[in-house]
């Protein structure tokens, strides 16, 4: 397939083209993830489930950079790419490279340095501190490796090649779970098992999609160019820091208080939403690429009608979740909590995705309208939306949860959902992402 079927096909055809490896990849890297909760649940017992769902409210914002900064960079490559500018592109993709390496490489220090101070600060139950500090410990050390395979991922996606990623995304996630069974059932190695497999499958999934990015990238024709330029990590800042903040605006942290019990079952639950959520981002994520390239090309028309289409895969793929969650809840809560999983993680957990699975749909509406802004650059009313949405959840979810429980912090989850997207289709009305170029 041509590398610039994004500005050549119909929309909808070229989306779903674009969008259905996304989803894929991403459900398998979502898979080992959910192996990491099942079979730490499982095998080694509830205390240790709640151990990695504590320490996901942190993973979670590193994770978040990664995902989000090579959103940002991605954004700048494919309109280079759109518009055929090569040598430039190059450029920008040698920045990225060299910027995320040293951002990686400071924040694994970080948080190899004050682990156990964030922990408590979150106030981790004692009774799973030290394993979550354990599981976190591994975590930081192959937080080079996370953030190399997110920006060659997104760099592969900027150029319409999503089913590169999605081949690394699968052997990972065999491998992954392979290790888990091997070093946790084994071993008996218990939350470090399941990081250590984690860092192993990562690691070696980055170094193979490295060098095959390489190959790639010298196909494409272009003449000598620098390795770092400010100019482009400078536009690339620009959309990664709101993309970052949006990747962040999830629901996990606010349940750290909580015994473990409770804790263990929201813990299930999120697991479940996260793969819920991929179809969504990946949708989202293509509306950006596609956006950035039309726009590159000077193809304005097609991104409306592109938009269109996005918003039917939204309601497609929101009624396939909603029939999901509603039918078979309790059975995936009971995949990750075993049968010794307890009254209340059992009632947490379902409670959860009952509620939620009538509210995908906002979510994707919100992740369609954004990927549009995004693409075009018009972050500022991006960042506006996103921000509203976070301080909107995280005031309600203060304010409300103590009073009547925590089943309020996931009832505020669609309202700010829906208030998100308000803000950004109202700016996609206006028309004035058309004007607006990077940098």
């Amino acid at each position: 397939m041509k590398n610039d079927y994004l500005t050549q096909k119909k929309p909808l055809s070229a989306l779903i083209l674009f969008a259905l490896p996304m989803i894929v990849g991403n459900l398998f890297q979502q898979t080992y993830t959910m192996a990491d909760s099942a079979i730490v649940g499982r095998l080694v017992g509830e205390d240790a489930l709640a151990a990695v769902g504590a320490s996901y409210a942190l993973t979670n914002v590193f994770i978040c950079i990664a995902v989000g900064g090579g959103v940002g960079a991605s954004v700048i490559v494919s309109r280079h790419f759109g518009a055929k500018e090569y040598s430039r592109m190059k450029l920008a993709v040698s920045t990225a490279f060299l910027t995320f390496l040293a951002v990686s490489l400071l924040l694994a220090a970080f948080g190899l340095a004050f682990c156990r101070q964030i922990m408590l600060a979150l106030h981790t139950p004692p009774e799973v501190l030290d394993m979550a500090v354990q599981y976190l410990g591994i975590y930081f050390c192959g937080l080079p490796f996370l953030f190399m395979y997110n920006v060659i991922s997104s760099m592969f996606n900027a150029l319409g090649k999503s089913r590169i990623p999605l081949c690394f995304l699968v052997f990972s996630s065999l491998f992954n779970i392979g290790l888990d069974l091997v070093l946790v059932q084994r071993f008996r190695l218990g939350v470090a098992g399941v990081a250590w497999a984690t860092l192993i499958a990562q690691g070696l999934s980055a170094l193979l999609s490295f060098a095959v990015f390489l190959y790639v990238q010298k196909k494409l024709e272009c003449g000598k160019t620098g390795i770092f330029d400010k100019k482009e990590l400078a536009d690339m800042t620009r959309i990664a820091l709101p993309s970052i903040l949006q990747q962040s605006i999830l629901p996990g942290g606010f349940l750290t208080r909580e015994d473990p019990q409770a804790l263990a079952g929201f813990s299930a639950g999120i697991r479940v939403e996260s793969i819920c959520v991929v179809p969504m981002a990946a949708i989202g994520n293509a509306m950006s690429s596609y956006t950035a390239q039309n726009l590159g090309a000077k193809k304005e028309d097609r991104i409306v009608t592109g938009y269109h289409a996005a918003n039917l895969m939204v309601i497609f793929c929101a009624l396939v979740i909603c029939l999901a969650l509603e039918l078979f809840h309790s059975p995936m809560i009971a995949f990750f909590l075993g049968s010794e999983g307890t009254e209340t993680a059992m009632a947490t957990g379902n409670d959860y995705l009952v509620f939620m699975g009538w509210f995908f749909c906002l979510i994707g509406f919100k992740m369609a309208v954004d990927g549009l802004l995004r693409g075009a650059g018009d972050m500022r009313m991006f960042t506006i939306a996103n921000l509203a949405n976070l301080f909107f959840r995280v005031a309600a979810s203060m304010s409300l949860a103590p009073v009547f429980g925590i089943q309020m912090v996931w009832v505020t989850v669609p309202v700010g959902w829906l208030i998100n997207w308000a803000i950004s289709f109202a700016r996609y009305r206006t028309g004035k992402w058309r004007q607006i170029t990077p940098g």
